[in-house]
């Protein structure tokens, strides 16, 4: 259900106002908005970089490889899923894969920013858009399943995310996360990206324990790349402030021979194949 973000009570009206305190959410463009007040911020990310971005994704060999991973845990794991919350949806480029592979599913995106939510909104119709700070989600027991994909390095209170997410799911709901993985990775492109930190394996499993999830996969990928991922970083001089998204723009034959690195990689994983290290990682839980 949703909550009131004022007095927690349920909102059974149809529009994002509380019949009992009066609280109503204000706007961001068309979207109701639950954090105004950050819908600008550039704390966790750059508004100006979702436009930019929608037009990398698509041909990029990294975010094509993980929609695959997503949509594999979402299949193996939650067959069945009917309803799913997004959170921090950026440009709606998951969720596009989401409603491609599961098109009777109501989904729902939230994202902090106003400039992420007309993106996606225009990449994805059909999709329930909602600005809102993901540590404070105003659902209870609302979603069969929910993800957050290379989000949770952003926020400081990470914990408190996990527990937002926890209590929006309905019992035994599944959440699908993937973060960079190895604080010895660490470089300037981190610190671009607005990350806070990088993930070891066991620091996520027990943070998603902690918030109430049972850990039932949690997989290293982009692996065979890793060697190159490490070097790049080393070798790499410090990038300008403005150009974060530049390591994203890859000359086309070696996004083609990347792609088909992580194609492999990813056989190799659906082959019962679990590598040790990677430079992301992703993680599927349970709530108990």
């Amino acid at each position: 259900m949703k909550v009131c973000p004022r007095c927690d009570a349920a909102i059974t009206l149809p529009t994002w106002r509380c019949a009992g305190c009066g609280w109503q959410a204000d706007t961001v463009g068309s979207f109701p908005a639950l954090a105004p007040a950050l819908a600008e911020s550039s704390q966790s990310y750059r508004p100006e970089f979702h436009a930019e971005l929608a037009s990398l994704e698509a041909g990029n060999f990294w975010f094509r490889a993980r929609n695959r991973l997503i949509i594999d845990a979402l299949r193996d794991h939650f067959p069945d899923m009917t309803s799913m919350l997004e959170i921090g949806c950026g440009t709606g480029f998951v969720l596009a894969a989401i409603r491609s592979n599961f098109p009777a599913a109501i989904l729902t995106g939230t994202e902090l920013l106003g400039s992420g939510l007309v993106v996606a909104a225009a990449r994805v119709p059909g999709v329930q858009w909602l600005q809102a700070d993901a540590r404070r989600l105003p659902f209870v027991d609302e979603f069969e399943c929910a993800g957050a994909f290379d989000v949770l390095e952003h926020i400081d209170d990470d914990n408190a995310v996990l527990q937002a997410l926890h209590r929006s799911l309905r019992p035994r709901g599944g959440v699908v996360i993937s973060v960079p993985q190895h604080p010895w990775l660490w470089s300037d492109r981190d610190a671009l990206a607005r990350h806070v930190r990088r993930y070891g394996a066991p620091q996520l499993k027990q943070r998603m324990e902690s918030a109430g999830f049972g850990v039932i996969a949690l997989r290293s990928f982009v692996s065979l790349l890793l060697p190159v991922v490490w070097l790049t970083r080393r070798l790499a001089r410090r990038a300008d402030a403005d150009d974060a998204l530049s390591e994203l723009r890859i000359p086309r034959v070696v996004n083609g021979v990347f792609g088909a690195v992580m194609r492999v990689e990813r056989a190799m994983g659906r082959m019962g194949v679990r590598f040790a290290v990677g430079s992301s990682l992703l993680a599927v839980g349970r709530k108990r």
